[in-house]
Order: structure tokens, then sequence, then C-alpha cells
């Protein structure tokens, strides 16, 4: 039997895999939301500076759940964590950095990611730039890059650790925004539309300064040793066609360019209803596409996706997260496998078996586990 990590090479292969992974896209939601069922590690330990501890509680998690994907990310510099202790103190947990005497108080993950406050957790539209001077004035102080760094701060340590103890049978992945998402972190949804749809200039002037951010995102996968980047992208599916070649797939193929160039696999994640965008979607030269599953009153069929693309890229799969892994009884979840694992076979074996959306928090640790188990079961049988 392949490990995790061959499968999903071969999968970017021409000739596919005979046997396929299983994947959660989402791992740091599906932890955020059963912290405590993953792990004995306390919950702060995801701030700690320190790399044992750190790695401990991956290797909790990686065991419990049995996914194929190895998510990896930047850590402290090595300066970062001479500097910094985890503090108990009568008013909470902090996390102190002894060489300003800075303190932050470190907050317990909030299930479902919602505010803490009862807040609003979606972000809010700001003044939206007029003129060119007002759009530098708000995209460039946003541009905070890691041009500088590099190994030697050592803040790719822990990313080094984790590959080296789980990167043999794992697959090693990194995440990336993609430039029009950036839209959306600085302007809100609503600030987002108006910029596409009412300042067009001043959004293509936006653009090549996002992209070199995502570009950036894709060097420092490299750095930490990553093997693919997955790259989001959200609210495309509300934007015309027209708007999507024009905002959308210029920039992405600069991304997806540049990870070809440094050897990492580049997976493109389109959020929402495809409709009337794939030939747009497929002409990015993306390794490999995610979607979601059908929802919101859209459908989004993995056998009619897996028959269109017919092999010519690299296709994940799209569960239904909630009506068959959180709802869904035994027979369901088999059958459902049943149905990706066909799709796979329909894409030429070019194929990762993937959950469309993010775990909830009302599905149980052993209901992850038992749909790993089942792909790598039944993907083998089949």
């Amino acid at each position: 039997m392949l490990t995790g990590r061959q499968k999903i090479e071969a999968a970017f292969s021409r000739e596919g895999s005979q046997e396929f992974a299983a994947v959660d896209c989402w791992e740091y939601v599906f932890i955020r939301d059963h912290w405590d069922q993953l792990t004995t590690s306390p919950w702060y330990d995801q701030y700690a500076p320190d790399l044992e501890r750190q790695t401990a509680w991956h290797r909790d998690v990686l065991a419990r759940t049995g996914q194929d994907f190895l998510h990896v990310e930047t850590f402290y510099s090595r300066q970062e964590r001479e500097n910094l202790i985890i503090d108990h103190r009568p008013e909470g947990v902090f996390l102190i950095d002894r060489a300003n005497n800075k303190s932050k108080k470190l907050e317990p993950p909030v299930i479902g990611g919602w505010s803490r406050h009862g807040q609003v957790a979606s972000v809010e539209t700001t003044d939206l730039p007029q003129t060119l001077e007002e759009l530098d004035d708000q995209v460039l102080p946003r541009l905070a890059f890691n041009a500088r760094r590099d190994k030697s701060d050592a803040s790719a340590d822990l990313a080094h650790a984790l590959i080296k103890e789980h990167g043999l049978k794992r697959y090693p992945l990194a995440y990336a925004d993609a430039p029009l998402w950036y839209f959306y972190d600085l302007w809100g949804f609503e600030g987002m539309m108006m910029m596409i749809g009412g300042q067009p200039e001043l959004a293509k002037r936006a653009l090549p300064h996002f992209t070199a951010r995502t570009i950036e995102a894709v060097r420092e996968a490299a750095l930490l040793g990553a093997a693919g980047i997955l790259i989001w992208e959200c609210f495309t599916d509300q934007i015309s066609p027209m708007a999507y070649e024009t905002f959308s797939v210029p920039y992405m193929r600069q991304a997806v360019a540049e990870c070809r160039s440094l050897g990492i696999k580049s997976i493109y994640s389109f959020s929402g209803n495809p409709a009337g965008k794939l030939d747009a979607i497929l002409s990015i030269g993306a390794d490999a596409l995610a979607f979601e599953e059908s929802k919101k009153d859209f459908v989004v069929d993995i056998d009619e996706l897996a028959e269109y693309i017919d092999g010519r890229c690299t296709l994940f799969g799209n569960l239904d997260a909630i009506g068959v892994l959180q709802d869904g009884s035994e027979t369901q979840l088999r059958n459902a496998i049943a149905e990706q694992i066909d799709a796979g076979r329909r894409n030429r074996n070019r194929f990762v078996v993937s959950l469309g959306s993010p775990v909830t928090p009302a599905t149980p640790v052993e209901r992850v586990r038992l749909y790993c188990d089942l792909v790598h079961e039944m993907s083998h049988d089949l």
C-alpha cells in the first residue's frame, strides 16, 4: 500500500493513483473546534514558543484523524523564541516578550469561530478609495512581506521538524490567499464588489500588489519545505464570468507560474458555484482544482466535473461535510465515498478525496477518522 504522501504525489502525475488519499483542507478549523477531543495538550500550547510542545500536539492531531495532509506554516524566529514565554496569571494566560516586556493575553479557541464578544465576524466595509493616491495609502501599508525572511532566522524550524517526523507518510501543504481575495480582507464583501463593479481601474491598480503578496506566500512555502500550496479564493462566484477573467485569472496565473518555478504543486480552491467559469478556471493552469459541495441553492456535481476535466488536471473531491459527514449514517458515508472514488476514476485517477467544506463543530473526531479510514480501505479495494 502507498503512503498518504505517495498517493497525493501519484494523483498529481499523468498516470494518476490507484489508491486515493483522504484529506481535510480546513484542518485549522477542525482543530479550533475540537481541541479537547484531539489532544491532551492545553489549548495555549498552540502559541507556545517551544518546539517540543508544538510537535507534541501536532502529533496527537495527526494520530487521531489519519488524514494525509501535513499542514505547515511559519513559526517564531530563533530570536523570538529566546525571548517569549507563556505566563500563567490570576487574570489569565499571557504570552510575554521579555525583550520589550510586552504581554499579550491569550484566549482559548471559540468553537464555531464566532467573535468572543458576540460581534459580527465578517470584515466591515471601510471607506473605499476614490483616487490612485487614496488607493496606495490603503493598499501599500498592508503589504507586510517577508521578503527578507530566510532559513537563517529559523522561522521554518517547526515546519522542518514536522516534515522530518511525518513527511514520509503525509503530504506537506501550505496555504495562501488568492490576489483577489485580499480585496475582502481590506474592504469587506460590499467593498470588494463595489471596487470590481464601480472602480475597475482602481481595482486593477491594487491587484499587482496583492499578487506580489500571494507570490511571497508561495516563496515562503518553499522555504518551509511544502510540497504543495492551497490557494483560496472566495466570492468570485458572485461576479460575472467577464469580471472573473479580468480580475482573477491573469493574477492567479502568475501565482501558479511561481509555484511551478519553485517545484511546488498548486491547488486552486474555488468557493461557490463555478457555473459559467469552468473554462476560465482551467485556463489558470493550476495543478489541481478544489470545489465546494452542492449547497446554497447551487449544484456542484463531482461526476460531471470529473467527466468535463477528464484528467487535464488533478481534481479534489467535495464530500458533503454536513449532510453526509455530520448527519449521514455510516452507509450514507460509504456510498458518498464510493461516488467520490468513481469520480476519481473518471478523472483518470488524478484525484484526492476531500471534504467540500470544513468539518462542523457537531461532527465528532471519530467520524472524521472513519471518513479517512473508509477512503483508504475502499479506494484500495475498488
